[in-house]
C-alpha cells in the first residue's frame, strides 16, 4: 500500500501477529494513516512517568496504549471470525467496501 493508505478502521476487531503481543485481540481505538500506524485497545502497553499538576499531589506512573504499525495488525472478518487478507471493492451502487478474501463476505457494518 502507498503510504497514507490503510485498510484499518476506527472499531475494527484486530489480532496482533508480530511483535511482544502476538496472538492478542482488540479493537482499534484510532489510526494513523500518514505514519501508517494504529491505536489498539490495551495493545502495546507502556509505562509514562508523569508530574504532579497540582502541588499537594505526587507523580505517578501510568500505563497507556502506544501505537503499532499496521503491518503487525491482521483484521478479523466479523462474518466467519478468521484473521486474513483484505479486499476492496465497488457495489452495484458504486460505493467502495472492504471485503474478506477468505469468505468474500463484505466487513463494513
Amino acid at each position: 500500500m502507498a503510504k497514507g493508505q490503510t485498510y484499518l478502521k476506527k472499531n475494527d476487531q484486530v489480532e496482533v501477529i508480530a511483535g511482544k503481543d502476538k496472538t492478542r485481540v482488540g479493537k482499534v481505538l484510532k489510526v494513523f494513516p500518514d505514519k501508517e500506524r494504529a491505536l489498539v485497545e490495551r495493545i502495546n502497553m507502556v509505562k509514562r512517568h508523569t508530574k504532579g499538576k497540582e502541588l499537594n499531589q505526587s507523580g505517578q506512573i501510568v500505563n497507556i496504549e502506544a501505537s503499532i504499525h499496521v503491518s503487525n495488525l491482521q483484521l478479523i472478518c466479523p462474518e466467519c471470525t478468521k484473521t486474513g487478507r483484505v479486499g476492496k471493492k465497488f457495489l452495484e451502487d458504486g460505493t467502495k467496501v472492504r471485503f474478506c478474501k477468505s469468505c468474500g463476505e463484505s466487513i463494513e457494518k
